[in-house]
């Protein structure tokens, strides 16, 4: 009996998944990557995968995948609504609230003292 080679099986995605859109025109590759790095190391128990998705001119979106049915994605943050890309604490806190209500984020979940 001749040796064959194996069946490759597809990657079944894991859930909660993370999309992040950007614009590769516009050079926000990096960008992304850097944002799903850090959201990967404060959830790496968390988070089942996190998607870099090339799109539109202009756009710089993250979107949280909470399971198979894709229609149930929810925008966490869109540059061009928020008018700015997310600072890294406020894209955490989003995150967190809807995989990991109970993680404390650390220094990101103090709130600025007003008036310093």
């Amino acid at each position: 009996m001749a040796d064959s080679e194996p069946t490759p099986q597809p990657m079944k995605i894991k859930y909660p998944r993370i999309e992040i859109e950007y614009c590769p025109g516009c050079r926000w590759m990096l960008r992304a990557a850097w944002t799903a790095q850090e959201l990967l190391t404060t959830f790496e128990s968390t988070l089942g995968e996190i998607a870099l998705q090339p799109g539109p001119s202009g756009t710089f979106a993250v979107r949280l995948v909470p399971g198979a049915d894709a229609s149930a994605a929810v925008l966490l943050w869109d540059r061009k609504t928020e008018g700015r890309f997310p600072e890294l604490k406020d894209l955490k806190q989003r995150v967190r609230d809807w995989v990991a209500p109970e993680k404390n984020l650390g220094h990101s979940d103090k709130k600025p003292v007003d008036g310093v």
